[in-house]
């Protein structure tokens, strides 16, 4: 059974999360609370992107596993790099 879902409303969601993030640097925002929010933003378009651009939403749970443990590793390693360099 495929779940319903429109496209367009998913492009509008990372719109707004990019807009977002865009209007933070504008403001001259700073810190490790405003770079853990843009990172799980980024995250959020990533696995956004992984699972209704690519289309792993039906796949195995071993496409799906690669790909958002890819996308935890480096979140985690972005994440953990920067607050270890404060």
């Amino acid at each position: 059974m495929k779940a319903y879902y429109n496209i367009h409303t998913i492009w509008l969601a990372m719109m707004l999360l990019t807009l977002t993030t865009y209007a933070m640097a504008k403001l001259g925002y700073s810190g490790a609370v405003v770079m853990l929010f843009l990172l799980l933003s980024a995250a959020t378009k990533a696995a956004m992107i992984i699972r209704d651009y690519m289309e792993l939403r039906g796949v195995s749970l071993l496409w799906r596993g690669i790909m958002y443990g890819w996308l935890l590793v480096v979140t985690l390693a972005i994440a953990i790099a920067y607050l270890i360099s404060l």
